[in-house]
């Protein structure tokens, strides 16, 4: 096994490359190229009550926080997985637990850095539908977050189980949680009741996110299910690097690119 693991510590260490080529070419896109995504830097509000004593009764209130940097968060998020792939292809010690945890069925490495990167991800999404709430946004990033977590204890549940039965316990959980955050973009989304008055590039950026997302959940699905080649666990691995790079390069520039629309 240990040629296949030296090809796929090149693997990662070129997959990591690719990602961090793209967020620092983002972030140069987003400070110094392209002025107007630049400029689209949306206001994160906090909103709270207030007791006015005039009327007696409790307002809400809001005050501007700070300004989102938009385009560099973009960046951010690719930048995340290119630091996953560098801990787990670099230092020997972090290479050989990475090892390790595969001949088990697990990645913890791939959990946590989703946690985050997607997290950042589905943030900026929410803000490009107009959610620019703090509460909101902390509460979106922390259930997406945890959205992934389930699919480490997927992992940690299933790992050499000898019966060959798959929990899916924590799958249906995940995906559960992970509609959340779709739910509160949606509501934005169709917030005037007429749906005729969307963009038509307001659909397919949703779409697009939409399906991008969840290309990963159907990567355990088949794996767990061994359709296929997916029986071996290094497979759906390297499919999980693939998906890394596509779907996250699709999501990132189109978020990107996003800022500039109307």
């Amino acid at each position: 096994m240990e040629p296949v693991y030296k090809k796929l510590r090149r693997f990662n260490l070129l997959m990591g490359g690719l990602h961090l080529i793209q967020g620092v070419g983002m972030i140069l896109l987003a400070t110094s190229v392209i002025q107007k995504i630049a400029e689209f830097s949306p206001t994160i509000t906090h909103f709270y009550l207030t007791y006015n004593t005039e009327t007696q009764s409790l307002e809400t209130a809001s005050r501007a926080l700070f300004q989102l940097p938009f385009g560099v968060l973009a960046g951010v998020f690719l930048l995340l997985s290119a630091l996953a792939h560098a801990l787990i292809s670099i230092p020997n010690k972090l290479n050989a637990v990475y090892n390790r945890d595969l001949e088990k069925g697990i990645n913890k490495f791939r959990w946590f850095e989703y946690a985050l990167s997607s997290s950042v991800m589905i943030v900026l999404i929410a803000t490009l539908f107009g959610i620019y709430d703090i509460a909101s946004l902390i509460l979106i990033f922390i259930v997406n977050a945890s959205m992934n977590m389930f699919g480490l204890v997927m992992e940690q549940l299933n790992a050499g189980r000898e019966d060959g039965k798959v929990n899916w316990g924590p799958f249906v959980w995940g995906a559960f949680a992970g509609i959340a955050p779709w739910a509160a973009i949606l509501l934005y989304m169709f917030g005037t009741g007429n749906f005729g008055e969307v963009p038509w590039f307001v659909w397919a950026i949703v779409c697009t996110y939409f399906v991008m997302f969840n290309t990963f959940p159907v990567n355990m699905i088949l794996q767990y299910k061994k359709v296929g080649k997916w029986k071996d666990y290094l497979y759906g691995e390297r499919t999980y690097i693939v998906l890394s790079l596509v779907a996250k390069s699709i999501l990132a520039w189109l978020v990107l690119f996003g800022a500039m629309q109307p």
